[in-house]
């Protein structure tokens, strides 16, 4: 996670962050769904002004622990930033005293269930809610090669996968979430944000996961797919991954 950390805070939109921070007050509450290690809290408090409590949500309690200890330095005037750890469903909790909802490479993982859930508790908290890094199934590798869209194919296939209770939203979970907000009455502003990755370890063990899920969705593709990883190693090679950030902001 610490090796993508520096892509995914160059990918993130900017323009949906100027528009935070002009909505918020000067002393914040943010929770951030799905934390991970908390690269999102570390990302965007520097960028934010005045005092912020961070309350980091995930599943995983290793995660958790792993974004406790490494915590926002301050805001981006130098002010405290603190935070505190909660393990839970993120999609069935309430969010109250929230001034702001964040979340990173999260809402592709939800289902439709989860994610309606997830949308309704976050209009109830009536606060901007900025989503980034959502896939939407778009790869291009430099050099290009005829095998990548078989790959690609069975990629957004696994992405989309049944997970047991439903199958997930995958390269669809934008266009979902925003249809769901508008008719909440919030407004939803969708901007890119690519990652990026120019040849070197990133690429290489990208690349690598996004085989294997490919392959975990058509077994049928291992053989070929064997190939086109040692061609791959063969050359260095640079990728573009198309995904989207939403930002549903409450309306007067």
């Amino acid at each position: 996670m610490r090796l993508r950390e520096p892509a995914d805070a160059a990918a993130r939109s900017r323009e949906l962050v100027g528009i935070v921070r002009s909505v918020l007050p000067e002393a914040v509450r943010i929770h951030d769904l799905g934390c991970g290690s908390g690269s999102m809290a570390r990302w965007l408090s520097a960028q934010l002004p005045g005092p912020q409590h961070w309350v980091l949500v995930d599943r995983d309690e290793e995660l958790l622990d792993l974004a406790a200890a490494s915590p926002p330095d301050h805001a981006a005037n130098g002010a405290a930033v603190t935070i505190e750890t909660s393990r839970g469903d993120v999609t069935r909790m309430g969010f109250g005293g929230a001034d702001l909802i964040t979340a990173s490479a999260l809402i592709d993982m939800l289902t439709v269930a989860e994610l309606e859930r997830l949308v309704v508790n976050i209009a109830d908290a009536e606060c901007p809610a900025l989503t980034t890094l959502s896939v939407i199934g778009d790869v291009e590798l430099t050099p290009s090669h005829p095998f990548d869209s078989r790959i690609r194919e069975a990629f957004n296939a696994h992405q989309r996968r049944d997970a047991g209770d439903g199958r997930l939203l995958g390269p669809d979970a934008v266009g979902h979430a925003e249809e769901a907000f508008i008719r909440l009455g919030l407004e939803v502003l969708v901007r890119p944000s690519p990652w990026r990755l120019g040849p070197g370890p990133l690429a290489e063990q990208w690349f690598a996961g996004w085989v294997g899920a490919a392959c975990e969705q058509e077994p049928g593709l291992r053989a070929e797919a064997l190939a086109h990883s040692r061609l791959r190693e063969a050359e260095p090679f640079a990728v573009t991954l198309q995904h989207l950030d939403l930002l549903a902001l409450p309306r007067d």
